[in-house]
């Protein structure tokens, strides 16, 4: 579904991404782990389109996406939950997921399927974004996200200053929606327990370069805790 190759990208100068390469593919779970500040943001802005690569390609569903401005990835089935959720605040739950539907016709209803996957949204549809917990707003960035069914969903560090209890309901989505076959996950994480537990396959960035990767079953063996706890 996705298929980045040989990526570079510099900020003012310095070197972010060196020479990076990663896929995702139908069905399953790709984890980028790293500590801060080695790119992994800045990979996944790349993908979406929100900051132009030097020197790479990026190929979507078998098209070139390398040059495409973000409404385009957005449209042809990129869905992107960003770190910080950037909700809108003053905006109702609705709104915010109707928001989601940017590239659906204008007469799409939201996905009921959404209010399944996160029963708590259903119950704060006229509650303003701002006036949710840390959790319940990154449910609504998620199912933000969803309205548009996308084909690969990528998630920046979903996990980030959410209660241990939400990051389940959060993983169990996550797995369920990898499950059906129908979409491509990649999630940037530094939770490496969240990470282990749902990585169908992984690579770990250091200094803008990929210097781990393989099956998810294999993090362990490949002490992937320890790289990325150095």
């Amino acid at each position: 579904m996705l298929e980045a190759k040989n990526i570079h990208q510099y900020y003012s100068g310095s070197h972010i991404l060196r020479d990076v390469s990663v896929s995702a593919a139908l069905g399953r779970i790709t984890v980028l782990l790293g500590r801060n500040g080695v790119g992994k943001t800045t990979l996944l802005k790349s993908l979406m389109g929100l900051v132009p690569i030097k020197s790479g390609s990026i190929e979507f569903n078998g098209t070139n996406i390398s040059k495409a401005s973000p409404y385009e990835r957005a449209r042809a089935g990129i869905g992107y939950v960003p770190q910080g959720r950037e909700i809108f605040a003053r905006l109702t739950v609705e709104e915010n997921l109707r928001m989601g539907l940017a590239t659906q016709p204008a007469s799409a209803p939201i996905p009921a399927e959404l209010f399944e996957l996160f029963p708590v949204l259903k119950a704060m549809l006229k509650r303003r974004g701002g006036d949710l917990s840390g959790g319940q707003q990154q449910q609504l960035a998620i199912a933000r996200a969803l309205c548009a069914r996308p084909k690969l969903l990528i998630l920046d560090e979903p996990t980030e200053g959410i209660q241990p209890s939400i990051i389940k309901d959060i993983g169990r989505v996550i797995r369920l929606l990898a499950d059906r076959g129908d979409m491509a996950i990649l999630l940037c994480e530094q939770y490496v327990d969240f990470a282990e537990e749902l990585a169908d396959d992984y690579l770990v960035l250091e200094r803008g370069a990929v210097i781990s990767q393989g099956l998810g079953s294999e993090m362990a063996a490949r002490g992937v805790r320890q790289i990325v706890a150095i």
